[in-house]
């Protein structure tokens, strides 16, 4: 790979200017090199036992759902699995707020990837009104210590946070708008995070301050360039992992059955799929 950059050592205006040049790296080449070495992840983590919690959250519209396509398209979901709760059911509210994570998180062999996730206590809920001031900010002094029993249970906990700028995230709203395939992708509270930029903004600044730790801290991805993004962060998960390469033992297909001198091919009327394409 030509060119993936720290985010730490540039200036927003330096980090800006840079996203805009063109490309010298081939995406779909860096791609298709970092899902085999994902692939090679997933040899070792079903053969080691591993454990792994991959942490999504960031700005709506800043690309989290693409991000995870690009990790899980070329893998077994059996591996790595996605968890992307809904709205708690009323027995779920009834329930310690982290109690319906923790029966997601992952036994031997397991990547589980968050798409969102207890963090939504510190961001949505606060800002939306669906958890009280009090509790938000219980979360936020508890969720280090939480993380720290996860990570000293021997779980590789990666947390990534994404970011946009006002002007790209409106650019992606009113692409969803207008397109019909990316209308699904436009809900009524992406609206409400859109009108209330900063309310977030002030939420996120918190969250990530307070529960960015040694045992689990937080790795911001710009995310203004998609592409760059995801190479830049996909990179920073394979070498986060301390994974070995598993040589692949080739199977011996031997020999195929011959056809049985009896067999007639079965005459009945089947339904075939119409051919369209010329």
């Amino acid at each position: 790979m030509d060119e993936v950059y720290d985010a730490k050592q540039e200036t927003p205006t330096e980090r800006k200017g840079k996203q805009k040049k063109t490309k010298s790296w081939d995406y779909n080449k860096e791609i298709r090199r970092l899902q085999i070495e994902l692939a090679h992840l997933q040899a070792w983590v079903k053969k080691s036992g591993a454990r792994i919690v991959i942490i999504f959250e960031g700005r709506d519209a800043a690309g989290k759902g693409g991000m995870i396509k690009r990790i899980t398209e070329k893998v077994s979901p059996r591996v790595f699995r996605v968890v992307a709760l809904p709205a708690p059911t009323d027995r779920e509210k009834s329930q310690i707020y982290m109690q319906r994570y923790i029966a997601y998180l992952p036994a031997a062999g397991e990547i589980v990837i968050f798409d969102r996730s207890w963090y939504n206590r510190a961001g949505v809920d606060r800002v939306m009104g669906f958890a009280s001031e009090k509790k938000a900010q219980r979360f936020l002094e508890l969720a280090p210590r939480f993380e720290a029993a996860i990570v000293e249970s021997g779980v590789v906990l990666l947390k990534y946070f994404l970011t946009v700028s006002e002007e790209e995230q409106e650019r992606r709203f009113k692409r969803r708008i207008d397109d019909p395939v990316r209308q699904r992708k436009l809900s009524p509270m992406d609206v409400e995070s859109y009108q209330r930029w900063w309310d977030y903004t002030r939420a996120y600044d918190e969250m990530l301050r307070m529960t960015d730790s040694n045992h689990a801290p937080w790795w911001i991805v710009p995310s203004d360039d998609k592409e760059r993004g995801r190479i830049n962060c996909i990179s920073h998960i394979l070498q986060s992992i301390p994974y070995q390469r598993v040589k692949f033992e080739a199977p011996d297909l031997g020999k195929r059955q011959k056809r049985p001198s009896g067999y007639i091919e079965d005459q009945s009327v089947r339904n075939v799929v119409p051919e369209t394409t010329r």
